[in-house]
């Protein structure tokens, strides 16, 4: 809005509020605005860092994909996405079957060796057997013992397991499809801890590190996060030039795995006037305050800037010095006589 448009804007606020009440220009004959009470502060200049939004997406900390060890048809699908599971817990049983067999086939020899090798060593003892006889017994038992420890290892793979508590995320596989080394069958992830992932540039990455706060706004969360920078990867994107940082959240309601989020990155120094939010009035797409000045309330047109906690830069429309009305502004009209507490 250039200078004759803010000047046309005023004149109009001026003729509503003087047919508000009633009034007309040049008529000297209408009641005297009453006067109000008001509070005031006085518009400085204060400085804040310099800050540059970074995109990124909230992701849990610790995420998994499950995949099963052996290859075998999916006999049992025991979750399902959006189910709560523990440490330990089933998830997945594969058929079991070809590997138990194999587990009775071995289970069956290392008896037979352990048989054997008792017997040699009656044997031994008493002279009759050869050491490297009973040495070759006690190979054999060895080879059986082990062989029966695979099996039995390779039946608890039939068991899919939890590693952690969380919740499942996605679903890939279903009773009946066959599981193999290498092929995902569920997504599981912690969603109690939840971190920012944003690519930053590589101009202003060299002002971050680790342990650094940082103000996070996530889709979806009405209150501002603060952040802690907890990785910064040491080489750069090489198609975006860009590094991933990563950034611990708090826990609050409403904060969820794959929302949108933006992260304010320092970039230096600025400075500009602030007035309290509650200073600033909004009338449809305008911004306006009113400044006490000679004991009356003038209208001004702002432009404003950064939110800074509870108070805002006024970019224009405000000098530096003047008594901005904070309190009982909403009722003022321009040119009421106020007295400033």
């Amino acid at each position: 809005m250039n200078q004759r448009n803010y000047a046309l804007a005023a004149l109009l606020l001026m003729a509503f509020a003087l047919n508000g009440c009633g009034c007309k220009a040049g008529d000297t004959s209408a009641n005297p605005l009453p006067t109000v009470i008001v509070q005031a502060q006085i518009a400085e200049s204060k400085r804040r860092v310099a800050t540059e939004d970074v995109v990124g997406t909230v992701r849990a900390k610790l995420h998994s994909v499950i995949e099963a060890k052996i290859s075998g048809n999916i006999e049992q699908m025991l979750v399902v996405p959006g189910q709560n599971v523990k440490a330990g817990e089933l998830l997945v049983q594969l058929d079991a079957r070809e590997v138990q067999a194999q587990l009775d086939q071995a289970a069956a020899v290392r008896q037979q060796a352990e048989s054997d090798l008792k017997r040699a060593t009656d044997l031994v003892q008493q002279k009759i057997l050869s050491p490297s006889e009973y040495d070759s017994a006690l190979s054999k038992f060895r080879v059986a013992d082990a062989a029966a420890t695979e099996a039995k290892t390779l039946l608890g793979y039939t068991k899919v397991i939890a590693p952690f508590d969380g919740v499942i995320t996605r679903k890939y596989a279903d009773v009946g499809d066959l599981a193999a080394p290498g092929k995902s069958l569920l997504e599981m992830e912690d969603a109690r801890d939840l971190r920012l992932e944003a690519d930053v540039p590589e101009a202003v990455v060299g002002r971050l590190t680790p342990g650094d706060k940082l103000g996070v706004r996530v889709s979806g969360v009405t209150n501002g996060l603060t952040s802690v920078v907890s990785e910064i990867s040491p080489s750069a994107d090489p198609n975006s030039r860009t590094f991933l940082v990563k950034l611990d959240l708090p826990s609050v309601p409403g904060l969820r795995a794959g929302q949108f989020g933006r992260v304010a990155v320092p970039v230096g120094e600025t400075s500009a006037l602030r007035v309290p939010e509650s200073a600033v009035l909004q009338r449809g797409q305008m911004e306006l305050v009113f400044v006490a000045a000679n004991g009356h309330a003038r209208l001004r047109i702002v432009k404003t800037g950064k939110r800074v906690g509870d108070e805002v830069e006024l970019v224009s429309g405000v000098d530096a010095g003047e008594q901005v009305i904070t309190d009982g502004a909403s009722n003022l009209l321009d040119g009421q006589p106020v007295e400033v507490k």
